[in-house]
């Protein structure tokens, strides 16, 4: 099963991932992590997908997305989490990154990428603000 965990910076898709990962004993991959697989970007990006295509008949792997353009390396029949929360939400957690200061134009950055996912089609949604991760493992595992 391919899973993308996808959603804004600092909404909770990393917690999510570790959870689902554990749960599911997959493999987990981050915005770019696949650069690892090959030297060019190109060679890295078409191994990535044919190992997603290939996981799709046994292991898990999850993919965490923060940036639109990584969504079309995801398969057709990958299950698709969208990771959401309240931008006051998303500044605190970027703040403590930051080391307890977010510069204004960081902030206006933010702001500016707020709700970009929304539109999407997902399979699940998930409040990474209040949200269980332990109640969409249980769903997973529902769906096989």
């Amino acid at each position: 099963m391919i899973i993308g965990i996808i959603g804004e910076n600092c909404t909770g898709k990393s917690t999510l991932a570790r959870a689902v990962g554990q749960a599911f004993g997959a493999e987990i991959y981050t915005g770019k992590d696949y650069l690892r697989l090959a030297k060019s970007e190109g060679e890295a990006a078409s191994l990535f997908k044919e190992k997603l295509c290939r996981a799709a008949a046994g292991e898990t792997i999850v993919y965490v997305i923060s940036e639109p353009a990584q969504t079309a390396l995801l398969p057709a029949d990958a299950v698709k989490i969208l990771c959401t929360a309240d931008i006051d939400t998303i500044k605190e957690r970027f703040k403590a990154r930051m080391h307890g200061v977010l510069p204004p134009p960081v902030a206006q950055m933010l702001e500016r990428k707020h709700g970009m996912f929304d539109n999407g089609e997902y399979d699940y949604r998930f409040d990474g603000a209040g949200g269980d991760p332990a109640e969409l493992v249980a769903a997973l595992r529902l769906r096989g």
